[in-house]
């Protein structure tokens, strides 16, 4: 006879390791959330939590440089979350972890459209000009009208 599965939130509250896991990992994002609202400036955006254990705050930056401008706020740090937060906090170690560097958000930039006019200057350019260039531009213009045709749709 086989076990039906189990929703995910009665998993996470029975016994076990799982609910250590949540509880763990509430905490760290907990904290995370703390110590970037008590820092101020660009430094917030360059760290993250990644650790408490044995009474000790680890948190990773992307770069030597922000580890060393959060070195120097690290005592005032300590103090806030000792009276704020964590009261049991002993100390904070700072980390460079260089994989932050890829968690980064890049914004998106919105993707450049050829006009219609344009399209058609690039059409009669690549009739003039011929060989490979001259393909390269009909294929261009070709895309700014198909382009066209997928907005209206």
């Amino acid at each position: 006879m086989k076990k039906l599965p189990q929703h995910l939130s009665q998993l996470m509250h029975q016994s076990g390791v799982l609910p250590e896991l949540t509880e763990r990992a509430e905490l760290l994002l907990y904290l995370d959330k703390t110590v970037k609202a008590m820092l101020s400036g660009p430094v917030c955006a360059q760290l993250t939590v990644a650790n408490f254990r044995q009474n000790t705050l680890i948190i990773e930056t992307s770069t030597a440089v922000w580890a060393a401008r959060l070195n120097f706020q690290k005592a005032h740090l300590l103090q806030q979350l000792q009276s704020e937060a964590l009261p049991m906090l002993t100390a904070i170690e700072v980390k460079v972890n260089p994989s932050l560097i890829a968690r980064e958000v890049k914004p998106n930039l919105p993707h450049r459209q050829i006009s219609e006019s344009t399209a058609a200057h690039l059409a009669d350019l690549a009739e003039t000009t011929g060989g490979s260039l001259g393909l390269k531009l009909k294929r261009l213009a070709a895309l700014a009208s198909r382009k066209g045709t997928e907005n209206s749709n």
